[in-house]
């Protein structure tokens, strides 16, 4: 039993999330050097998990007072947390020990890439700086959540950085294209985290966790929510035209379509039904998934 709370923890299906533009920055690398280093991106995704099992724990522990809140109001599946430390099955301690162990075994694995491995000066740096997103996003004292920057750093974290990890690992160097192709990605991360704030408002709140929902209001979020579909299809597309593999837009409509869906909905406020929010929560992350994958795809049939 013990297993299964850690599990629910550690939230292993979100983890997808930080893996699959890790893995299209490396794709994208070994379409340009010729050659995918199987050792190098073995232990490259490791880490990366790690940095985004550190930002999962940190937020158990430090966001342990809104989620208590979250359960009684107006909680759903996306909101919350795991409730296992709310719940006791694990103690702050024990979690506060095991996120001391990951950041030690991650920053080691950043020490065996750059130096053993040789994959460039900026890899330790790189990994340094998903840590900290992830750490202090929600632990004191920079609490990114609450100061209204939180969404920034997870536009960082879990767009830009993952997918040029993937990509300066195998190429040791930075590409335009890298860039490019991780702002949509960035995008549809911002909107998970957003979306996934409406049912946590009231808690948040409650609890003067002020972070960018809670500052704007949802009507706002809700224009912010559209503004960011668009802006991320405007990207991708931006993107096909500089290189990347055209069909990778064929791939992408549907995942547009849905895009576009949503952020009508979210304009017409059915944030304010909390079934069908529950159900945009799960879009949304969907519409991150398929954007990666539309370039991974895209790559892999090209």
């Amino acid at each position: 039993m013990t297993l299964k709370y850690w599990l629910l923890l550690s939230r292993i299906p979100f983890l997808s999330v930080m893996i699959l533009p890790y893995i299209l920055g490396a794709l994208l690398a070994s379409r340009f050097t010729g050659r995918l280093n199987l050792s190098v991106f073995l232990f490259g995704l490791w880490g990366s998990m790690l940095v985004q099992l550190v930002s999962h724990y940190s937020g158990e522990i430090y966001d342990i007072e809104e989620d208590r809140l979250s359960i009684t109001l107006e909680k759903n599946f996306f909101s919350g947390g795991s409730q296992v430390i709310v719940e006791n099955r694990i103690s702050q301690r024990n979690v506060k020990i095991l996120i001391g162990a990951v950041v030690l075994l991650a920053l080691a694995i950043g020490c065996m890439l750059q130096f053993y491995f040789k994959t460039g000066i900026w890899t330790l740096l790189l990994g340094v700086s998903g840590i900290v997103c992830g750490l202090f996003y929600s632990k004191p004292p920079l609490r990114w959540v609450s100061r209204g920057w939180g969404e920034l750093f997870i536009a960082y974290a879990f767009g830009w950085l993952a997918v040029n990890v993937g990509f300066y690992l195998q190429a040791s160097r930075f590409d335009i294209l890298a860039t490019l192709i991780s702002l949509p990605i960035s995008c549809a991360v911002v909107n998970i985290i957003l979306i996934n704030e409406y049912p946590d408002y009231p808690s948040d709140k409650l609890t003067a966790k002020e972070n960018l929902l809670v500052r704007i209001g949802k009507e706002k979020g809700a224009f912010l929510y559209a503004g960011l579909v668009t802006f991320g299809a405007v990207t991708f597309f931006l993107g096909l035209n500089n290189g990347f593999p055209f069909i990778s837009g064929i791939i992408y409509l549907p995942v547009l379509i849905i895009s576009i869906i949503l952020a009508g909905r979210m304009l017409k406020g059915v944030y304010n039904d909390r079934q069908k929010l529950e159900k945009m929560c799960m879009m949304t992350i969907l519409v991150s998934l398929g954007t990666t994958l539309s370039y991974i795809l895209g790559l892999l049939v090209k």
